[in-house]
């Protein structure tokens, strides 16, 4: 049997495929030291199955802006394009630098 593709989450709630649910529907969850576990198991499908059914939209509301700006900094970040080996990879780096201190500010006065 062929693995269906990874759910992929969209603004609004998405359904996933039957496919989808038996592939990457644990048979049984367990709590490990507070983490959703089961043998080792990679629970990516899972996540993202619950992300499409929940949608980003909704995610969002519950988590506050900063972390998800922080996590979004990050993973920008670590993108190889941008690094000082070009003069484009420089640029774009210095201004998603800038966005980012714009968007921080943003987010301090809404979460105030």
């Amino acid at each position: 049997m062929n693995t269906p593709p990874l759910p992929q989450p969209q603004l609004d709630r998405t359904p996933i495929t039957f496919d989808q649910y038996e592939a990457y529907t644990p048979e049984k969850l367990e709590l490990w030291d507070g983490f959703y576990n089961y043998g080792g198991q990679d629970f990516t499908g899972f996540y993202l199955a619950v992300l499409a059914n929940m949608g980003l939209r909704e995610a969002v509301r519950h988590i506050s802006l900063s972390l998800w700006l922080e996590a979004i900094q990050e993973l920008a970040l670590r993108n190889p394009k941008l690094n000082f080996d070009t003069e484009i990879g420089e640029a774009m780096l210095n201004r998603l630098n800038r966005g980012l201190e714009d968007l921080q500010a943003v987010v301090e006065y809404l979460e105030e």
